[in-house]
């Protein structure tokens, strides 16, 4: 059985997460990799992955049937534009940057380019990532099964409308930077009561993992799994209380509009 190339156009973070999680599973074995990064440096580091380094965008392009865009907004468009002319109807496009559309790439590319959306998280570089996929007319489902079995070698993955893509960034693409502020403010208070911050951290983080799984795994709806934790006239309700004083609700709200409001600016 003939290997699949997937190149990476951008070894940064995102891009080498999601190498190292392709290296690491079972769908590794029958899929080779390729990288092009201006820091050639970047590449280099990856040899240990089996990764083949390219000298551009276009000799990628050329040797792989499915290419991944894992560069910031700001410079996807001229990636995009250096990988066009070995853009063929049989090449599968793959964007991880905010705000892209699909027509975007196809505006860059050839009428018919087929075109995967993806927004994964930073989770992607301890194999536990959350990514939401979508894609373009033009992708069989064959291939998109390629690309689902990719982020599922490295977490969890949810197939969306594509016109959903910018919505759901709040959900799951930036919401970890809002988790671990949340987290912050929490071991804060330890520190300032005198706890010792590594203890609090520890327990903290094991309280996020374990609510976590008893969202995905209980069987309870989040309004149950909070009940639960609220015996009347107890401390629980006495936090939940100021929680509620201080409209959480309304903060979590604005605080994902304005993400996707920047999305929509950073939309092409």
């Amino acid at each position: 059985m003939s290997k699949i190339n997937i190149g990476f156009i951008g070894a940064g973070n995102m891009g080498t997460a999601i190498m190292k999680g392709i290296s690491a599973s079972p769908v590794g074995e029958n899929i080779q990799l390729f990288a092009y990064d201006p820091d050639t440096s970047k590449v280099n580091s990856l040899d240990k992955y089996n990764v083949c380094a390219c000298a551009s965008e276009s000799e990628l392009t050329e040797k792989c049937t499915y290419i991944f865009f894992a560069v910031k907004p700001q410079v996807i468009e001229k990636a995009i534009e250096n990988s066009a002319p070995a853009v063929t109807p049989d090449k599968v496009l793959i964007s991880i940057a905010a705000g892209i559309t699909d027509e975007f790439v196809v505006s860059k590319t050839i009428p018919n380019a087929k075109v995967i959306l993806v927004m994964p998280n930073t989770p992607l570089l301890l194999g536990e990532g959350a990514s939401a996929l979508s894609h373009n007319e033009n992708v069989t489902e064959e291939e998109f099964e390629v690309i689902l079995n990719v982020f599922r070698s490295c977490g969890k993955t949810a197939v969306i409308s594509k016109d959903k893509m910018k919505e759901i960034i709040a959900i799951n693409g930036s919401s970890p930077a809002f988790i671990y502020l949340f987290a912050k403010y929490f071991i804060d208070y330890a520190a300032s009561v005198g706890i010792d911050p590594d203890s609090a951290t520890e327990l903290f983080s094991q309280s996020l993992i374990g609510s976590a799984k008893m969202i995905t795994d209980s069987g309870y709806t989040i309004d149950e799994l909070i009940k639960m934790v609220s015996s009347p006239g107890g401390t629980t309700l006495a936090g939940l209380d100021r929680l509620y004083e201080g409209n959480l609700a309304d903060t979590v709200k604005n605080c994902c509009e304005s993400c996707t409001k920047r999305a929509y600016e950073l939309s092409k």
